[in-house]
């Protein structure tokens, strides 16, 4: 299907009018959604944001695998590798094709365009091959085709893909294609190290934007980065000993960052307490707290919700309370259902049924809906204590509705999920 509609656009474009660079960088656009997607993939939402591999991916490894019948896990486990190869060669034959028959000349977009095909389609030869084609033919046309701009935007899409390492050397690379990187190419490629856990070479580039007359300086953007990449890898490892370092490491680049004069804002702030109030470091969480507002740095709904996880799930639920209740009189955020929900499971586990009720008619009069699992909990909760009448019809009607809204919005989305909206609401509202 997604052959034929190629090949129908390729012989529909018979006029040079239609075809224009803007046209043809949405052709390649929508090839990786087409040909690349796995049928797991059928129908997810639309998102800038992308859950990327937690370690460098083997794509001989990968391919070993998918010859001999071996379960492949990671991106690559539901992709089709003919599928993957179609739409490549679909890619570079339509770019050709409007070259040779239409004389269009290629922009840096439409460049761009191809070779995040191939980024995405894990050929780093391929690109590689692209990218010195693309800037041997530089010269003849007196055009810049490959810019910072899109080595960068390359370099973050083998960093989604889980190829670091190409990433890496695409970055080294850029010399040889007449590009100077600047902060934000620096920036990209230490976010893809760090993701992958590989502090050591990401380390040795802020070392050397650290150096004294570096033409691409460290911004506080840098420093986020390692200061949020170590507290979440901390947590990932299980380990003590890591989490004691990784910890310190996060803490003594703060201390460095606001030794040399930057200002940390809101991120910096969040993901560092966020970092100590998932390892049971509350006393520095609210000592970085104080030091935030001492500084001018408005918290946010992400700042106190760190907090209010924390108190709730050491069962200390009065102090989450008055969080939720300080950020609401700050005006600091609007309190949603992530605010309220690990509250109200506190209560119920507690058995402090009233109190959770209340917590979710206050959601519910603020404009939001609870999950199904916190709406359910509540109800199983005031039946075991033979507090069933405590929530009336209309307030059930209205959850009901609110939840009927969300399955429809999904359901636009993942047809799947009609058969799941049947079954759980037959569970959830029959509790009710």
């Amino acid at each position: 299907m997604a052959t034929v509609t190629i090949l129908h656009i390729s012989s529909y474009a018979t006029t040079s009018t239609l075809l224009t660079a803007d046209f043809v960088s949405d052709v390649l656009r929508s090839i990786p959604r087409v040909f690349f997607q796995s049928t797991r993939s059928i129908g997810r939402q639309i998102t800038t944001r992308h859950r990327s591999p937690l370690k460098q991916r083997n794509l001989k490894q990968e391919s070993a695998k998918h010859l001999n019948g071996v379960l492949i896990l990671g991106p690559a486990a539901y992709r089709d590798p003919q599928r993957v190869n179609i739409g490549m060669d679909k890619a570079m034959e339509f770019f050709n094709w409007v070259q040779l028959h239409f004389d269009l000349p290629h922009t840096e977009m439409t460049c761009k365009e191809m070779a995040c095909v191939l980024a995405r389609g894990n050929r780093p030869e391929k690109l590689w091959y692209f990218l010195k084609e693309i800037t041997t033919r530089e010269r003849d046309v007196g055009v810049k085709l490959v810019t910072t701009n899109s080595v960068t935007c390359l370099i973050k899409v083998l960093g989604e893909e889980g190829l670091v390492n190409q990433a890496l050397a695409l970055f080294y690379r850029m010399k040889q294609y007449h590009c100077k990187p600047d902060v934000y190419a620096y920036n990209t490629i230490i976010y893809a190290l760090c993701r992958v856990g590989n502090f050591k070479k990401a380390r040795f580039l802020l070392e050397q934007m650290e150096l004294p007359g570096f033409r691409c300086p460290p911004d506080t953007y840098t420093y986020t980065i390692f200061i949020s990449s170590y507290c979440k890898y901390s947590q990932q490892t299980g380990c003590r000993k890591a989490i004691r370092k990784r910890l310190w490491e996060a803490n003594h680049l703060f201390r460095i960052m606001l030794f040399k004069g930057f200002v940390p804002d809101v991120v910096t702030y969040n993901c560092l307490i966020d970092g100590c109030c998932k390892t049971n470091r509350i006393e520095r969480a609210l000592e970085l707290f104080e030091d935030m507002k001492k500084r001018g740095c408005v918290p946010n709904r992400v700042t106190y919700n760190s907090f209010i996880r924390y108190y709730s799930a050491v069962n200390e639920i009065d102090k989450a309370v008055e969080m939720l209740r300080r950020m609401r009189k700050m005006n600091h955020g609007l309190a949603t259902s992530s605010s309220y929900t690990p509250i109200i499971h506190a209560m119920c586990e507690a058995e402090r049924v009233v109190e959770a009720r209340d917590l979710l008619v206050e959601l519910v009069d603020g404009g939001s809906i609870p999950r199904e699992y916190t709406y359910k909990l509540v109800c199983c909760a005031m039946k075991s204590a033979k507090e069933g009448n405590l929530l009336d019809d209309e307030f059930h009607e209205r959850i009901k509705g609110g939840i009927d809204d969300r399955y429809k919005q999904v359901k636009k989305l993942k047809p799947i999920m009609v058969q799941k909206m049947v079954e759980d609401h037959g569970v959830v509202f029959q509790t009710a």
